[in-house]
């Protein structure tokens, strides 16, 4: 049976041309807009170009805040001026000693740098050596690396202390007169080949007492007994970073004890707190310290402890309103009915939510135990066994009414740039931390 052949209608006159076969067809101007197809799915063996970018980490609070701290240069400066003072404090034997690094004497190659580092010295490079190590460890929670951290520090002391032996009574001119001499083959020694208590008897002058101004020999000079400035003020770091540190930990402990329990109770404890809050808060740090430095030996240990135990005051203070507020929050509620012991709930839920105030306070408080130590070692009550700022600021006052004006520069502008500094890292910290700011931001 025949089909009969199918014609197509006729065009009109509006309707568009046939498009050849294969070809799109043309788009009306005056139709709405072509929406574009989806893309291909992508798939494994595509190159990495191709496949979506992973999308960036995410920072906790803390991070936040820290990385938004360094952001102005007051505190840039500041973070840079503290490492400075950081690492002198740890390699200062490394930097200023009597010491050689390594000497060769009748062919015989020896350390006497090695020989004569203390406790404290191979305590700090330890603690140095783990630090570095533990950071690279991500793996691990930060309390538990703070944890062994410190507890590598203690047993690294302990050993020092059972197993070093220090020089009561070096003889630091030894080597200066066996290669005056011509005994020594070869001598490398440090940056400055003085030690802070080296006091230059086989240098003496009777027609040039000292101290000396700076030189190319001495760069900041001496001081009245002898001593190089330049190796003092390194060795003097180790005095201003422990003091700092130390008695803000001290006050810090207390601080958010007592405030903990005084915000979380309330009632009878938060009366009795505010008590002891208000009699410690009375109590005028220098004159304490001055007391007791009367009475007993000038010891850096217990300088620390008074420091520490009259200056958790405002830390408290802060830890109880910040616990005030956080103590009817939904998660505390929660962790109470889970039945979490209460130094669970202190600890690991409250106070993380109350550091911020917490840490602008403990970086003012670094720098007022720095200056409250150089006060004391200033009037002359600080400590004598080992050198300060303070004590090196006191003898520029000279003899008779003298003023040397090296002794009162060098060590009383690293006072300044060091209070500064823990200044300008609170008052950036503080702004990084304060939420109204940051809305307004």
């Amino acid at each position: 049976m025949n089909e009969t052949p199918r014609h197509s209608p006729p065009l009109q006159a509006d309707s568009p041309p046939p498009n050849p076969a294969g070809s799109p067809p043309p788009r009306d101007p005056a139709a709405s807009p072509a929406v574009p197809a989806d893309p291909p799915p992508r798939s494994p063996a595509d190159p990495p170009s191709a496949l979506a970018a992973p999308l960036p980490p995410r920072r906790s609070w803390l991070a936040r805040a820290l990385i938004q701290t360094v952001g102005p240069w007051g505190a840039r400066f500041g973070l840079a001026w503290i490492a400075l003072v950081a690492l002198c404090a740890i390699f200062a034997p490394f930097l200023a000693s009597s010491w050689p690094y390594a000497i060769r004497i009748d062919g015989r190659t020896t350390s006497p740098l090695l020989r004569h580092l203390t406790a404290a010295d191979w305590t700090l490079l330890a603690g140095l050596i783990a630090a570095v190590s533990l950071y690279f460890l991500h793996r691990i929670r930060p309390a538990t690396r703070f944890s062994a951290l410190a507890a590598l520090l203690l047993f690294t002391y302990i050993l020092g202390a059972l197993f070093v032996t220090e020089d009561k009574a070096p003889v630091y001119d030894q080597y200066r007169a066996l290669e005056s001499r011509g005994a020594v083959q070869w001598v490398l020694r440090t940056p400055i080949p003085f030690s802070p208590s080296d006091r230059l008897r086989d240098q003496f002058q009777p027609d040039r007492p000292h101290p000396w101004a700076p030189s190319s020999a001495h760069l900041l000079g001496t001081d009245s007994t002898g001593a190089d400035i330049l190796s003092n003020m390194i060795h003097a770091c180790r005095i201003a970073m422990s003091i700092g540190f130390i008695s803000t930990g001290i006050a810090l402990a207390i601080g958010i004890v007592i405030g903990g329990l005084m915000g979380y109770f309330v009632g009878a404890v938060d009366l009795l707190g505010m008590r002891l809050v208000e009699i410690f808060g009375a109590i005028p740090t220098i004159y304490l310290l001055l007391t007791f430095v009367a009475y007993y030996d000038r010891n850096i240990y217990l300088i620390m402890t008074i420091i520490g135990f009259t200056g958790w005051v405002g830390d408290a203070r802060f830890v109880r309103a910040e616990f005030l507020k956080l103590r009817n929050q939904d998660f505390v509620h929660a962790a109470t009915a889970a039945g979490l012991p209460l130094r669970s709930i202190l600890f690991k839920h409250l106070l993380p939510n109350a550091l911020a105030p917490l840490l602008v306070s403990a970086s003012f408080g670094v720098a007022s135990a720095i200056l409250i130590e150089s006060t004391l070692s200033f009037l002359g009550l600080g400590l004598v066994d080992a050198t300060s700022w303070g004590r090196l600021l006191e003898m520029a006052r000279g003899e008779g009414g003298g003023f040397h004006w090296w002794l009162a520069l060098f060590p009383g502008l690293a006072i300044f740039l060091t209070v500064l500094a823990y200044n300008l890292i609170g008052e950036s910290l503080r702004d990084a931390l304060d939420p109204r700011l940051q809305g307004g931001a």
